[in-house]
């Protein structure tokens, strides 16, 4: 079995973060990049990097990672989502500050269905959590993306399906994800509440 190494993005890591985001972006979501929506991409170091309360981390393959190619990127911001493009009851549900806003969590597909994006996922809400300031997790995914949608909801609780829009929306399912969803089962509380209101 393939080892790989989490972990935050450092300098080293970015040109080939971004070979992955951009990958993804033109081959699974296909609209290629869109200076609007995929700024980060070009730019993680001041979206990602540089604030206190942001992250990047990286899946790197081999043992240690050191020098290892970075096969998957996952990050998390307090950006929340804007309106428009989304829906005006998303975005004041989730308030920017509050609100840690996962994104680019993309694994390359060769390294896919070996779990490393539940391991990185459960590294961001654990920042989340550390972090100490936000009170929900929030996410969008496009369901036309193999496996995405059934991967977020495993992990948490649909708070608005565009598709169900008179007009389709943008076709974006939009999360609610537990800040708990991660835990062990025997971790976990009784009561799994979203992350909203926490």
């Amino acid at each position: 079995m393939r080892e790989y190494c989490i972990r935050p993005a450092g300098l080293q890591d970015v040109d080939g973060a971004r070979a992955v985001m951009l990958d993804t972006v033109y081959r699974d979501l296909g609209s290629g990049y869109v200076p609007g929506w995929h700024r980060d991409i070009i730019d993680p170091v001041t979206a990602y990097l540089t604030p206190d309360r942001h992250t990047l981390l990286v899946a790197v393959a081999g043992e240690r990672g050191a020098s290892g190619e970075v096969v998957a990127t996952a990050a998390l911001d307090s950006r929340g989502p804007a309106h428009p493009p989304n829906p005006r009851h998303v975005a004041e549900r989730y308030p920017v500050g509050t609100t840690a806003q996962l994104r680019r969590v993309y694994v390359r597909p060769e390294h896919r269905r070996r779990g490393l994006a539940r391991r990185l996922v459960a590294e961001l809400l654990a920042f989340a959590v550390a972090d100490g300031g936000y009170r929900s997790v929030y996410l969008h995914t496009d369901p036309a993306v193999e496996g995405a949608e059934a991967f977020w909801r495993s992990l948490g609780a649909v708070v608005h399906d565009e598709r169900e829009e008179a007009d389709g929306g943008q076709g974006i399912v939009h999360f609610d994800v537990p800040f708990d969803a991660l835990l062990p089962a025997y971790l976990a509380p009784r009561s799994r509440t979203t992350g909203t209101g926490r």
